[in-house]
């Protein structure tokens, strides 16, 4: 019996790099980070940090570990913040916003559309009772896109009212940005346009970009001062980082190629539709469908040769440089077959 080959849609992180990024991390420069900078690594978090509008960044392992670097940084103890419902700080970093930055999370409903809360809804939050012994707020940590609202964007209007509102209430703000390529390309802007008025922000190079590994954290120079100690603290210094930035210097040269994703994306929820599935109008890349069992259709999709993720109590399918328009029909193709 010949077994089919899975069309894998779990996410964007099963990617391989190319020959181009192979060749590249083959020829990099190289030193030792830790001990005097990599001056590859060096030149990928100065384009990073160009790319972003910020004055300086900081590679680091895992978007995870940018996030709870710039949340240990700008929280004390016992602090609390906010942030929309089901962002991957709140429920999959396991706790390590409240277990090691300390902070308390205070989660915001999706008032303004999926994965987006309103201005109104931070102001009337945040800066609430002046006594001792309330909670103090000190932060607004957004996520663009929203990974449990289906790759949801915030628009530049949007953002920067969120940002004005958090100011007004004198919190911080931090961006986790792991899709904020995406983010850009959906919308038509730069990614600086994305970022104006945070504190902080994180992307992730191993998601969409197709990078084998590798995030980073970005703000002003002092920030990034300290958070390569907190990043040593976390056991994330390298040695020869070279051959993995400059992986993602290559990886910042092909934003662009995110529309093709979107298309896709696109492409499957048309014909997801047309079976009969119910499911979101993507954005960007993800696809998310609502099944009478979730469990029970990711086995069917698995048998079928198609695989997929529980995400927020739906199957989430995510498109990505692995996967053409070709692989998408196939995989509409077999689900057919299987429905």
């Amino acid at each position: 019996m010949t077994r089919t080959t899975p069309i894998d849609l779990r996410s964007d992180t099963v990617t391989r790099p190319d020959e181009r990024m192979t060749a590249a991390m083959a020829a990099a420069e190289v030193g030792d980070d830790v001990l005097d900078r990599d001056p590859t690594m060096r030149k990928l978090e100065r384009r990073v940090a160009e790319v972003l509008g910020t004055e300086d960044a900081l590679w680091v392992p895992s978007g995870t570990m940018g996030n709870l670097i710039a949340l240990s940084l700008h929280l004390r103890r016992g602090d609390r913040f906010l942030a929309p419902r089901g962002t991957h700080v709140l429920t999959h970093e396991l706790g390590s916003a409240a277990w090691l930055a300390g902070g308390m999370p205070e989660p915001l409903d999706w008032d303004a559309g999926p994965g987006r809360p309103s201005a109104g809804l931070v102001r009337s939050v945040s800066g609430g009772s002046a006594a001792y012994d309330s909670l103090r707020d000190s932060l607004l940590c957004l996520e663009n896109t929203h990974n449990e609202a289906g790759g949801a964007v915030i628009p530049p209007d949007e953002h920067a009212q969120l940002v004005a509102a958090a100011r007004d209430n004198g919190l911080t703000i931090h961006l986790d940005g792991a899709r904020l390529f995406n983010a850009a390309v959906a919308l038509g802007v730069q990614p600086a346009a994305l970022t104006v008025g945070v504190d902080t922000v994180q992307i992730c190079l191993s998601k969409g970009l197709g990078a084998p590994v590798g995030s980073a954290v970005a703000g002003t120079a002092e920030f990034v001062t300290e958070a390569r100690r907190m990043r040593k603290m976390l056991g994330g210094g390298v040695r020869q980082g070279g051959v993995i930035a400059a992986a993602g210097l290559v990886a910042l040269e092909e934003t662009e190629r995110l529309r093709t994703d979107h298309d896709n994306a696109a492409r499957l929820a048309a014909g997801l539709t047309e079976l009969g599935w119910h499911v979101n109008s993507p954005r960007t890349n993800m696809v998310l469908a609502t099944v009478p069992d979730v469990g029970h259709s990711l086995e069917r999709l698995r048998k079928a040769g198609v695989l997929a993720v529980p995400m927020a109590g739906r199957v989430r399918f995510v498109t990505h440089r692995d996967v053409d328009s070709g692989d998408v029909d196939e995989v509409l193709r077999r689900i057919g077959k299987a429905d």
